[in-house]
């Protein structure tokens, strides 16, 4: 079946409060959703976030290469029906075009938008839903909660009401700055059954980033996510030799090239795997299937301010993955003040999310949300 129109909107909606790390304070969703239509008519929706100092994207780059190398792409192909196996998850995906410039590592956003609207629209054009292609092994996903980088006592405010909704994971975003006191007023605030982990956004140097992992080791910390910038994996492997908090990767994880080039440095203890980031859902799992074989744990991790659309295809892979320590997202109206689906699916009490089991990616998008927060329309057929 082809495809015959796209329509791109770039999202302003604004967030229920600010949600600050090391290296921007955010006040609104910069989604880009994409939305396809097929011959038949189905529509299917995606998903992308750009974000310049993980890939490379900006919110204008993304859509210009959407609109040209993408879409100009997809149109002459005429796609399969689905098949209940993997394989033709990856066939859809590896009719997507990236490709590096300069300055950007890799269009992943740009291809995660376009592979979740085509497997949402020809998921939906045969009424089936994306659990028959990827069967879930758990009846809930548990997710994390986030602490930014704000004051002690507001840190402490939120961890206390996560505690309160039963929510067992935490992470706590890091900036360099009365990183232990806050980190020891959480854990005071919450006990020590509540599973802790810190967030540097490549905020240290590497000396930084040891020093400061020695003094929160003491506070029973999980893992440490991103301290440093982007760096080569021989310097992560020194870093991870080096440090008593086992490390993660994020910013330097983009590609399969670099997830190889880790893995063989023995580079760290987890990846951070994001659908954005990582290309869509196909790459994410080559990502973590590699992973696993490497003995590397799991976080299946969010871009801040996702709306429905891309919570709805991390909770389907969430489901999925052989074995996650963490999993983020799903906020909804936590964090934004409108959500673009009729259904919630933000996750409820103790960080608990339920399967999704309608066609497509299992929701229905408000198309007259989208048009209340879009502040651009790029159509193309």
């Amino acid at each position: 079946m082809k495809i015959i129109e796209v329509t791109i909107t770039p999202l302003k909606i604004p967030f229920t409060e600010s949600f600050s790390h090391s290296t921007k304070s955010r006040t609104y969703s910069d989604s880009i959703v994409v939305k396809l239509k097929a011959a038949d008519g189905t529509i299917g929706y995606g998903e992308a976030v750009a974000r310049p100092y993980v890939t490379g994207e900006t919110v204008e780059s993304c859509l210009q290469f959407m609109a040209s190398a993408i879409w100009e792409h997809i149109k002459h192909i005429d796609y399969p029906e689905p098949e209940p196996d993997i394989s033709w998850l990856y066939k859809i995906s590896e009719t997507i075009p990236t490709a590096k410039s300069q300055g950007v590592i890799a269009f992943n956003a740009a291809k995660a938008g376009f592979e979740l609207a085509l497997l949402d629209c020809l998921l939906k054009s045969q009424n089936l839903s994306l659990s028959t292609i990827l069967p879930p092994k758990r009846n809930t996903v548990i997710y994390s909660g986030a602490i930014t980088s704000s004051s002690i006592e507001k840190a402490v405010k939120n961890a206390k009401s996560f505690k309160l909704f039963g929510l067992k994971h935490i992470k706590v975003k890091v900036t360099g700055e009365e990183d232990f006191s806050r980190l020891y007023a959480i854990r005071q605030a919450v006990g020590q059954e509540t599973s802790l982990r810190i967030d540097g956004n490549g905020t240290y140097d590497f000396d930084g980033a040891v020093r400061v992992c020695e003094e929160l080791a003491q506070l029973n910390i999980d893992s440490a996510e991103q301290l440093i910038e982007r760096s080569t994996p021989q310097t992560w492997a020194k870093l991870r030799e080096m440090a008593p908090i086992p490390q993660m990767v994020d910013e330097s994880l983009v590609t399969i090239e670099d997830a190889e080039a880790l893995i063989a440095a023995s580079s760290c203890d987890f990846f951070n795997l994001r659908i954005s980031k990582c290309g869509g859902i196909a790459q994410t799992i080559r990502i973590a299937q590699l992973a696993q074989t490497a003995g590397i744990k799991i976080q299946l991790g969010c871009q801040v301010g996702e709306t429905a659309i891309l919570s709805a295809a991390g909770r389907h892979l969430a489901a999925w993955l052989d074995d996650v320590t963490f999993v983020e997202g799903s906020y909804g109206d936590l964090l934004l003040c409108e959500d673009i689906s009729r259904e919630s699916i933000r996750f409820g009490n103790g960080g608990k999310g339920g399967l999704l089991r309608k066609p497509g990616l299992g929701i229905e998008v408000k198309d007259e949300i989208l048009e209340k927060y879009t502040w651009q329309r790029i159509q193309r057929m």
